[in-house]
């Protein structure tokens, strides 16, 4: 049986209880870290809450906090001299917006972006939206302002673990493990279902794209879909409206997060849906889509479901999991936002800086570039004036060697 690995802190247990007891909003950690973060100091040492402690033996009822150590994300692409100057011209853009509309209502009240709309602009993101709009900067700028509007208005930030938590009290909905690649595993599972069509249903789903993208290893910034429609029924399938409106909320708000969905278990009658849906899937997403293969050759064993061929023996105890989810997701939320605040609060940080990795902040990156030009600067005007004084030394060299010469 495979363990979840223990991740480690140094928060006490009586952080961790207080975690659990008291989960924060889904996408705001402004209101746990307010009064520990006073400033980037306070920021660095504020302790944070522990991770959830996994069960030792028996079965495995909380995520894994972190991949499988063979499991590695691939290396980013270096961009191009044009994509980088179309990034610059983005990143440019997105320092000055001060304020956007509150709603897509036509001459909405203009509010100002608040500090978990900017942390959410990192490098990483204004990439990912430059990708999906294939370069074209107009776009790209539209479309990110339209997400994060959407985002206002739709209230990602509202939806918390207590309001979403009896959607998934049969565990229709499981974040567990992660792939070859590093992806965090949505599990989606019909035959669970426990509630009739409706918005929350949608809800639902976005809060745990947000926990599946909280808890993502850094450098990964995609995660993997599993679904799985053993033994379900044509009456747990959603109707093509709410189908039209999942495919639109993951193409235009939350594109390139998709790495790879992998469906299994077929019936005829989620066929004939995938085909009603089929001219709404945008190309790039059906080629990230594979149907009925095996899962191992996806995903480690040591964190792959037993019922879905791995040696991960999972129970869904809603009771444990749940919290613990909770407040895994609720810990990187918090970590994530104090070394935001100790780099300086930057529009354009980094993705893998934030989510606790190996690279600095690009403000650190910034200034040491500064630095760099500035000793450069330095030793070429040396330079320059060495080579003036040594001119100005040969040419009296040779004035004096002129004065020298015996009259003719």
């Amino acid at each position: 049986m495979a363990t979840p690995a223990v991740e480690t802190t140094p928060a006490t247990a009586e952080l961790n209880e207080k975690t659990l007891a008291a989960p924060t909003p889904a996408n705001d950690a402004s209101s746990s870290v307010a009064t520990s973060v006073a400033d980037s100091k306070s920021a660095q040492e504020a302790p944070v809450a522990a991770a959830p402690v996994p069960e030792e033996t028996g079965p495995i009822k909380k995520p894994f906090p972190h991949p499988a150590p063979e499991a590695k994300p691939s290396t980013a692409a270096t961009l191009t001299a044009d994509q980088q100057a179309k990034y610059d011209e983005l990143l440019k853009a997105a320092k000055s917006w001060e304020t956007l509309p509150k709603t897509s209502a036509k001459n909405a009240e203009q509010v100002a972006l608040g500090d978990d709309e900017k942390m959410w602009l990192t490098r990483e993101c204004l990439l990912r939206y430059l990708r999906a709009s294939k370069w074209a900067l107009p776009q790209a700028i539209k479309r990110v302002q339209d997400t994060l509007v959407w985002r206002r208005e739709y209230g990602t930030s509202t939806f918390t673990a207590d309001y979403i938590s009896d959607e998934n009290a049969t565990g229709k909905q499981v974040l567990l493990g992660f792939d070859k690649e590093g992806r965090p595993c949505l599990y989606l599972l019909p035959n669970k279902q426990n509630t009739k069509t409706s918005p929350k249903q949608v809800e639902h789903l976005v809060f745990m794209l947000e926990r599946t993208l909280d808890i993502a290893p850094p450098g990964q910034e995609s995660l993997a879909l599993l679904i799985d429609f053993r033994n379900s029924s044509s009456g747990s399938q959603p109707s093509i409206n709410i189908g039209r409106q999942v495919l639109n909320i993951l193409q235009n708000h939350y594109p390139e997060r998709l790495g790879r969905a992998l469906i299994t278990h077929l019936p005829w009658y989620v066929t004939t849906f995938l085909k009603l849906v089929s001219p709404f899937i945008d190309p790039v997403t059906k080629t990230k889509m594979r149907y009925n293969e095996p899962l191992i050759d996806h995903i480690p064993s040591s964190q792959l479901m037993q019922n879905a061929g791995g040696d991960a023996e999972f129970e869904y105890d809603h009771a444990v999991y749940w919290p613990a989810l909770d407040a895994l997701a609720s810990q990187r939320r918090q970590e994530r936002r104090q070394r935001w605040e100790a780099a300086g609060k930057l529009v354009g940080e980094s993705e893998v800086y934030l989510w606790g990795g190996e690279e600095k902040s690009v403000g650190a990156v910034e200034e040491r570039v500064v630095e760099d030009v500035a000793k450069m600067e330095i030793k070429e005007g040396q330079k320059a004036e060495t080579e003036v004084k040594m001119g100005e030394a040969e040419e009296k060299e040779e004035a004096n060697a002129e004065e020298k010469k015996p009259e003719a």
